[in-house]
Parts: structure tokens; sequence; C-alpha cells
């Protein structure tokens, strides 16, 4: 394990490996079903990956590329993508049909009202997720329920209430907002919890959900048009990081690239359980008073923590001013490098690769990760300015809270 240093702690993987039952849900097959429900929006879209060839340069690499999740159907983020698949598998095993057959006009039509009639699709949130879950129960003539913890900003809840949802902030942290909502979800009539975070008896959808992240990775990798040497993925409860990591691993079985996840050291659970090392889930409690909102998750997804155990090289716990280096990084390119508009979340990942690379207190990670000028390095921004006053503090005012 790497010493403690102020900004990234990290540690390598030496959890026992497992039989691995969960990889086939992020197989190549599975995700292309996800992508292909999602190309049936009228708003799909592919969102760019952006090629920092001078940044790359910059940080001694061969490669750098950030797949660029603020042009996700207008929604600014990437979990829109989990949401709007879950909805349509359960709304597809409810009718007793392939999701294959409920594209994006089958599921407004009047037709399939009448036969599904209308669900309150509930969810826990930052931010993201449930805007993603709210814009398309509002797309498909659905209800929504959003609940989110305490020091949520009223931008994004504005942004939920806009898709027609009824949503508030509450006084808990994330966590105990997933246990209120799935409560009130058992006491509706019709009540669905879609939440990407996998406990025991709730696994079905959260694998949906994680299928439909597969979207972003599917197209990432066909973008990147090689096989990457290294991925680095955020991760709150870890179902993003599941799917990428599932992803990759599924697809190149025989030589995977090194796979790196990186947390918000307020909430470092799956950090946490890898320095434990006895491959247990850790549970990190209370505040989680991060700027990376979206990262502020405490209790990991079993479901994803399988495939993580199984395939990730390294797990890095990061400081706030890694998040908010790699957001100036991204936002202020090199000259002749794209900017990526990268939110606190979305730049976690690289603002740690930056890190790495730059200072000489992780030369040893650096070298256990082989990054040298023969990397060809993934990384997902997977939120732009979802909070514009806070973004606007963190760019220009240099502000980290």
């Amino acid at each position: 394990m790497g010493e403690p240093k102020n900004e990234l702690q990290w540690v390598w993987n030496s959890m026992p490996k497992t039989e691995d039952k969960n990889l086939s849900l992020m197989s190549v097959a599975e995700v292309e079903k996800a992508k292909a429900f999602h190309k049936s929006f009228p708003q799909y879209e592919e969102t760019p990956l952006r090629d920092l060839k001078e940044m790359a340069a910059y940080l001694g690499l061969g490669k750098v590329c950030v797949k660029d999740e603020s042009y996700r159907f207008g929604l600014n983020a990437f979990k829109v993508l989990g949401g709007s698949y879950a909805m349509a598998r359960y709304i597809a095993g409810e009718l007793k049909r392939d999701v294959s057959e409920l594209p994006y006009d089958v599921l407004t039509s009047e037709k399939l009202k009448e036969e599904f009639g209308t669900a309150t699709f509930f969810s826990a949130t930052d931010g993201n997720h449930g805007r993603g879950v709210a814009w398309a129960a509002n797309k498909l003539g659905q209800k929504s329920y959003i609940l989110m913890p305490k020091g949520s900003t009223e931008t994004r809840l504005n942004n939920i209430k806009a898709e027609n949802a009824e949503a508030y902030i509450s006084d808990v942290n994330y966590d105990e907002c997933v246990r209120r909502v799935a409560a009130k979800a058992a006491e509706t009539e019709h009540g669905v919890v879609v939440q990407d975070t996998a406990w025991e008896g709730y696994e079905e959808i959260p694998s949906w959900i994680m299928e439909g992240y597969g979207t972003m990775a599917l197209e990432a990798d066909e973008q990147f048009a090689e096989r990457p040497t290294h991925v680095f993925v955020q991760a709150g409860v870890g179902s993003l990081a599941g799917a990428m990591v599932g992803y990759f691993a599924n697809k190149y079985k025989d030589n995977p690239p090194v796979m790196v996840v990186v947390e918000a050291s307020a909430a470092a659970c799956l950090y946490k359980g890898a320095v434990a090392g006895d491959g247990d889930i850790r549970i990190v409690d209370g505040d989680m008073d991060t700027i990376m909102a979206g990262l502020a998750c405490g209790e990991p997804n079993i479901t994803s923590w399988d495939i993580l155990k199984n395939h990730v090289s390294a797990f890095i716990s990061a400081e706030d001013i890694v998040a908010a280096r790699g957001m100036r990084m991204l936002n202020a390119p090199l000259k002749g490098d794209p900017q990526v508009l990268s939110g606190e979340s979305g730049a976690a990942p690289f603002g740690a690769l930056a890190t790495i690379m730059t200072q000489d207190a992780f030369k040893d990670l650096r070298e256990k990760l082989c990054l040298n000028k023969d990397s060809k390095v993934l990384l997902f921004s997977t939120e732009g300015d979802t909070d514009p006053e806070r973004w606007r503090n963190i760019i220009w005012e240099a502000q980290e809270r």
C-alpha cells in the first residue's frame, strides 16, 4: 500500500478473486442491446471523445482521451443512460416482452400507456441520477419522486423539478435517502425504486442501470479505436466503475487495460474495502462532505463490488483539491487541445492522473501502474457544470467550497 499523502492515498488490489459471476452483466452483447435502446431516442447523439494530444505530451503519456458527457441528452451528465434503460427493462418485464420490442416510439405510445398504465419511479440522488430518472419518466409519460441528501443545491433540485418530478432536499445523507425512498416506494401503488446501488434483495434494477451505462463505454471504445492500456474511472457506490471495468474486462479478456478507480476521500468505501484486503464491503457513514457530490456515497453496490474486486489494479482516495485540479486543467486546456467542460465528480479521474504524473510523491504508484510514454489512457468526464455557480467558484474564484 502507498504511504498516505496529502492529496491522494492508494492501495494495490490484493483482494481474493471470486468466481466473477457478475461479469457477464457487462458482456458486449448486453451493452450493445442497451445502446440500441438509447439510439431509439430522438434526442440521442454520441457524446464526443476528446483527444488531449498536448496534455498527453505534457504528462509524459502516449495518449489521453476523455469522454465528454456534458453533451448527453442535453442533461449535462451521463446518468440518464442507466435510469432510462432500467425503466424500459422494468416496463418490458411487466409486459412480458423483450426490451428490444420497446424502443422510444413504442414506450411513448398511447397503446403502451393502455397496456402498462402509470408507475411512479423513486430515486435518491445528489442531482444527476435523479434528473435522469425524472427526465426519462417525463418523456415516457410516467411519474417520478426524487429525494436529495442534505447539502444538495437548489440549482440541482430545480433541474429535477423542471422534469415534472416531485422532488425534495432532505436532512439526511445519500445512503439514508436511499432507505427512505425504498420505504416510500413500498407503500405506493405501482411504486418502483430506480437506484444504482444494489443490496441483498435489490439487484436486478441496479444491474440494468449498469448495462445502461455501458452505452458510454461502448461509444468510447469505438471512438478510441484501439485497446486502451489504462482506464481511469470514478466511483460513488461503484455502479459506473463496475460498468466501465466490466465492459473493458469483457471486451479485452486476454489483455485487459490496467483499471484504476478514483473516489472522494470523504466517501472512499471501495478504497477502504481494498485496504482491508479481505474482499468484504466497508461502509462510510456521516456527512461525507466533498465537492464531488456525485461520489458522496458510502455504501457500495454489491454487484459492481464483485466485478471491481476481480479486475481493478488500484483504488485511489482523492481529496477535493485533486478534483479541482482536474477541473481547471480540463477547462483551461493547453493550446491545441479541446476544452472539456468538466464538473467536480467528472474531473476526479483526470485530476488523479495528472497528480500521479506530475508529483514526485507518487513516483512509486506511477511506476507500479506502468504509466509512461507508451501509455494510452481513457477517462470519463461524467458531468459538465451541473451546478454552474459552484463550477464558477472553483474555476474562476479558486474556491473549493
